[in-house]
């Protein structure tokens, strides 16, 4: 018997022993001998090989692959008989037969070629496992039990990027070594995409097809987890295949997800990868680390003039070149945003709108830029919704009510960011000085003195999102938490341009304290890692804190701007109050030097001023001196505060009724219906 017998030859082989030992068989059904199924896709490549290679591939012995011979027989072959087979018979039959092959530790059970009760092995009958069938008759298929767990990934370009061309010869080098199967590759990425491509590289170079699973999906009984790895085993020699296991779409705090893995990868020996975005937990685990880069301005810049072809040029390269520096997006996603406007230009074009024009845009020589400004705002916008809160920016320069030099500190802000791509690309910043290169700065002074409003001008001016990150979402108890939930805003920051708004951040970054216990401990290390992201982010960042003495030095140090929002005193409180209320709201004739005498912020200004439109509005007329002074009595009973001296002289020499022999009102606020004892 040659080493290269096909699968015809086997079976014609085997059923001569079968009749020669004397079994039963129909003449009736006994046929020609057996030659491939006309139109199969074994039938074109004679002779099968793919018994032969099952062989190697498992280590059978001659009695081994005769049994499995012998159960196609039986499923193809009506000359067989109609008797199933059992394990006495193949003992009886075939040519070197030997009691272990049926022992559980030997192939044919253990990767499950073969499946037999196990109350009864001798005499029960054998069943030739489906996927086994298929793989020796030539069929294409993928075992149905790993189908709903393990798919093949999206086609992906095999061509890996310049900048992660050593990651990937090191990867194909791993997998073309013995060590292959006993040691995973973990592809560290900033980007899904990134990863995948370099693994599609990999698979490519080692003629390896990719599936992927999702870590969540892996079993948590180990015995389950076994039953998969030996099928996927299995599965990946005879598919010739690399397993991927994606842990970024892992349900948030999901630790077990991850902590399955390790266990999981001990019971498989097949090629596998592992993604892993830098400073996960997956980036923890054990195995050959390959560190891609993202994609650099100028290769986003390329990849969205690829993806939008002819109309580029439409786009202009001053928004190409803006759009490719703030928003990070991965090839994907390029390609989604540019099938967006190119959707929405052919849809212009045929409506009649110019070309290059949104429906709402009047402008006929508008050009596509700003549609590709703001459809990549919305496509980034997506990965910080269930982080964050998003600001819609209403306030303009006009509403800031600040001294010359903090302005002057917000214009700078403005600018750092604007020619940031110069600076730290072209000016070759980034490459010498690699760690902050992101933009921090800190908003501090006391509750309601602008320092929201001026990130919403902030954010206006350079037409970008701004999120609000509430704190008390991301400050966990638990140990490890905080940090993961820092690490998922700013990953998905990465992507938006989105400027990072952290309100009252003292409560989060104040001074390390000195190490009591544990728990003193776990919180200066989520201090160190927020210092370490801030460092590593490309993007904005602005914090705002009413006690910035509490803040860590460490911290403070980090920051590029530093922005004192002093309390406005009364010049700048009558700016305020002059500037508060809308153009199209009816006022009367306020004294608003009178009104610049309550020592509040503007933000508390602003809440006396809505709190009298309202009044002013269920009284059907303008807003008066009467609904002032109830909305500051309203406001001022929030806090318990009481009306000072100087108050009430601020308000009542402009808004009480003058006496008689004064001959005439004030010119201002109205008289004041309230006694002031009511106001005290």
């Amino acid at each position: 018997m040659g080493t290269a017998e096909s699968l015809p030859s086997a079976l014609n082989r085997v059923y001569k022993s079968l009749s020669g030992a004397g079994q039963a068989i129909d003449p009736a059904t006994a046929g020609p001998p057996s030659s491939a199924p006309p139109g199969s896709p074994a039938a074109a490549t004679e002779p099968w090989a793919a018994l032969e290679h099952l062989s190697a591939l498992f280590h059978l012995t001659p009695f081994e692959r005769d049994v499995l011979v012998l159960l196609v027989g039986h499923s193809m072959e009506a000359r067989f008989g109609a008797i199933p087979p059992t394990f006495a018979l193949a003992l009886a039959v075939l040519d070197d037969p030997h009691w272990s092959a049926l022992s559980s530790a030997r192939p044919l059970r253990y990767w499950q070629l073969v499946s037999v009760d196990p109350g009864s092995p001798l005499h029960a009958p054998l069943a030739l496992d489906e996927r086994i069938l298929a793989y020796l008759i030539g069929m294409p298929a993928i075992d149905e039990r790993l189908r709903a767990l393990i798919a093949p990934l999206d086609a992906m370009p095999v061509q890996a990027r310049p900048a992660d061309h050593a990651a990937v010869l090191a990867g194909a080098r791993h997998w073309s070594s013995p060590a292959a199967t006993n040691e995973p590759l973990l592809l560290v990425g900033p980007t899904r995409s990134a990863r995948e491509r370099a693994l599609a590289a990999i698979c490519g170079s080692c003629q390896l097809i990719p599936y992927g699973i999702d870590a969540a999906d892996i079993p948590d009984s180990a015995a389950d987890r076994e039953h998969l790895a030996r099928l996927w085993t299995r599965e990946a020699a005879l598919r010739a295949s690399a397993l991927y296991i994606r842990t970024e779409q892992s349900p948030a705090g999901d630790a077990d997800a991850i902590r399955r893995v390790p266990s999981f990868l001990r019971m498989l020996s097949a090629p596998v990868a592992i993604e892993a975005r830098p400073g996960s937990a997956a980036e923890r685990l054990d195995g050959i680390r390959l560190h891609l880069s993202a994609m650099s301005t100028a290769e986003r810049r390329q990849v969205w003039a690829a993806a939008l072809g002819p109309l580029a040029d439409r786009v202009g390269g001053g928004y190409l070149d803006r759009v490719a520096e703030y928003f990070q997006l991965d090839e994907p996603g390029i390609r989604q945003c540019a099938a967006i406007i190119t959707g929405q230009a052919a849809q212009d074009a045929a409506s009649g709108a110019p070309e290059g024009t949104a429906a709402d845009t009047p402008d006929a020589s508008a050009s596509l830029g700003p549609l590709a400004w703001r459809t990549c705002r919305e496509h980034a916008r997506r990965g910080l919704q269930a982080l964050a809160t998003r600001v819609e920016p209403g306030a303009t320069w006009d509403s800031l009510v600040l001294p010359p030099a903090q302005l002057d500190i917000l214009r700078q802000l403005i600018l750092h960011v604007r020619h940031r791509a110069v600076v730290n690309d072209e000016w070759g910043f980034a490459a010498r000085h690699g760690r902050g290169v992101g933009l921090t700065a800190l908003f501090a002074g006391a509750s309601g003195t602008g320092k929201t409003m001026a990130a919403e001008v902030i954010a206006a001016e350079l037409d970008l999102d701004l999120y609000k990150i509430d704190l008390a979402t991301v400050v966990s108890k638990y140990i490890g938490e905080t940090e993961k939930n820092l690490q998922e805003i700013f990953a998905a920051a990465e992507q938006s341009g989105a400027i990072l708004l952290f309100d009252e951040a003292d409560a989060l970054f104040g001074k390390r304290s000195e190490v009591r216990d544990s728990h003193d401990r776990y919180a200066n290390l989520e201090v160190s890692y927020l210092l370490q992201q801030m460092e590593a982010y490309q993007g904005a960042a602005i914090l705002t804190t009413n006690m910035q003495h509490a803040l860590d030095t460490a911290f403070t140090r980090r920051l590029r701007f530093i922005v004192q929002f002093p309390f406005p005193d009364a010049a700048a409180r009558e700016l305020i109050w002059r500037g508060i209320f809308p153009a199209a709201t009816p006022v009367a004739d306020l004294d608003f030097g009178g009104l610049a005498q309550l020592t509040v912020a503007g933000g508390v200004i602003r809440n006396i001023a809505t709190l009298a439109a309202f009044q002013a509005a269920g009284d059907g007329g303008r807003i008066e001196a009467r609904h002032i002074l109830a909305a500051v009595r309203t406001e001022y009973a929030k806090t318990g505060k009481p009306l000072t001296a100087a108050e009430l002289r601020g308000l009542n020499d402009r808004s009480t009724e003058r006496e008689p022999e004064r001959g005439r009102e004030p010119a201002g606020i109205v008289p004041n219906r309230y006694p002031a004892g009511d106001l005290a």
